[in-house]
């Protein structure tokens, strides 16, 4: 099974590229690396499927090499890794020089494959150390995340070709302080608010940091998720506004308007830091480009006898993916749209993360996934349709490169492009992988 797009139907300089996370493939416990909240949050029973962990994951910190001679081997422009805020200061505070020395490894073997290294600075593992102080409910983590960016811009910095702060703060946030699904696992609404502030800030300060460094192309990467009413009852109408506000809304409008949605304010009443709005100049100051990811959609019905936000997901008619995510790339095009029309205006923006879950084996040493390929498809053929509507996206990253460490959900949901084989190592490209060899050509 193939795709039924080829290079030549993108934009000349459109780039094709596959993404990572540092705590889901690197490895954590060699290299120097600290104990991060996802660590503290593993331990912790009942947390994390099968209670694991990203000790070894892919042991991409000793097998880089080989992951990237893939995706060279793939016809893919660029290799989208994040930096281990736990590695580079295992205690928050010093710099492990190993941690820095890997990053420099890891970044010139990019470039000599010919791949455009797209960093991301935070991809979730915050040290523990500054766990212990509050995390992202302290506003000292804007400072020290700035530091902490600049200490790895400066090593590595000048060979980088976009470099994104924060990758899904809506992940940091929401999902890990108030619905406590993710690290550090709380449930509290004033930890959601103020951590849903504070992410914002210390973005605004890494920028600031970095364009006084003199570094460019620089954004951030949000994620959104289509929020369908259930039905056309005026409840479920307006709980799926109150979704849209919290997931989709609350960063962009804060990055592009300089204000939060009214309607999650609402709910956030007493809960926000004193003087938040003195942050928002900062906050929005503008992008160079914006990662957009995006994987599903959610049904959204209103549930009168919870707390706010008052509402509830539904399973919807459309086929799922192992992750039960419905799979609904008429979503992916929407936001593509909407963000250009009604946000970021001719700021470039690049699809960062986009891909499905599915129950790959090995038959005779091979994977047909062809459910991935015809995901692929459809979802590029979604981008494909955004640009010729005059969205400006320049690039298209499928998650992932390789299976790994799905977070809460351990090692049993594969979302890589290339199996991997956590007993021995092995990786095998799948069919999904051979057919973007197919499309997309020689880089």
């Amino acid at each position: 099974m193939a795709f039924s797009f080829r290079r030549s139907d993108f934009p000349d300089d459109f780039i094709f590229g596959a993404a990572t996370a540092a705590y889901q493939i690197e490895g954590a416990s060699f290299g120097g690396a600290g104990p991060s909240h996802w660590d503290t949050f593993a331990a912790t029973p009942g947390n994390v499927v099968n209670a694991e962990t990203g000790a070894i994951a892919c042991d991409h910190y000793h097998r880089y090499g080989e992951d990237l001679d893939l995706l060279r081997s793939g016809g893919f422009d660029a290799y989208r890794f994040s930096t281990s805020w736990a590695r580079v200061m295992p205690d928050g505070k010093n710099v492990n020089p190993e941690g820095l020395d890997f990053y420099d490894r890891l970044a010139d073997a990019t470039l000599e494959r010919g791949l455009n290294p797209f960093l991301t600075l935070y991809h979730w593992d915050l040290p523990a150390a500054l766990a212990d102080l509050g995390g992202w409910r302290n506003r000292d983590v804007a400072s020290w995340f700035a530091d902490y960016s600049s200490i790895v811009m400066d090593r590595i910095g000048d060979r980088m070709a976009a470099v994104a702060t924060i990758n899904e703060p809506w992940c940091v946030t929401w999902l890990s302080h108030f619905w406590g699904i993710h690290a550090p696992g709380l449930r509290d609404i004033r930890a959601a608010a103020r951590s849903m502030h504070h992410v914002l800030l210390a973005h605004a300060r890494a920028m600031e940091a970095m364009r006084a460094a003199g570094h460019g192309n620089l954004g951030i990467v949000l994620n959104f998720e289509h929020a369908n009413p259930a039905s056309d009852a005026a409840g479920d109408v307006s709980a799926a506004a109150r979704y849209d506000g919290f997931y989709n809304r609350w960063f962009i409008e804060a990055i592009t308007r300089k204000t939060y949605p009214e309607v999650i304010l609402e709910g956030f009443a007493g809960h926000m830091p004193d003087g938040y709005e003195k942050d928002m100049e900062a906050i929005s100051a503008p992008l160079d480009w914006l990662g957009v990811n995006y994987y599903t959609r959610s049904n959204v019905a209103a549930d009168p006898e919870a707390a706010w936000p008052s509402l509830k997901s539904v399973p919807g008619p459309l086929p799922k993916t192992d992750m039960g995510w419905e799979i609904y790339p008429d979503g992916l095009y929407g936001f593509l749209t909407r963000l250009h029309r009604d946000y970021t205006g001719e700021t470039p923006i690049i699809v960062t993360e986009n891909g499905m879950a599915w129950d790959d084996h090995l038959v005779d040493g091979r994977i047909d996934d062809r459910e991935r390929i015809a995901y692929f498809d459809t979802h590029l053929a979604a981008v494909r349709r955004a640009i010729a509507d005059g969205a400006p996206v320049k690039g298209y990253f499928g998650w992932s490169l390789l299976d790994n460490y799905e977070w809460a959900l351990g090692y049993g949901k594969r979302f890589g492009m290339v199996h991997v084989d956590y007993d021995t190592q092995k990786r095998t490209p799948k069919a999904s992988f051979e057919a973007f060899r197919h499309a997309i050509g020689g880089n």
